[in-house]
């Protein structure tokens, strides 16, 4: 199915894309990761 260019301006949306999800997972585990080295630096610094 080919749209017209009018019909094309119509469009709005569009899905959220895998690309788009596994960015926000990278970026999630990413925090995780900060902070389990904060966590573990903080520990050697107060129980060493």
């Amino acid at each position: 199915m080919k749209l017209k260019d009018e019909e094309l301006i119509h469009v709005i949306g569009g899905a959220i894309s895998a690309t788009f999800l596994n960015a926000v997972a990278r970026i999630g585990e990413f925090i995780f990761e900060i902070g389990r080295s904060i966590g573990k630096n903080l520990r050697r610094l107060i129980f060493n």
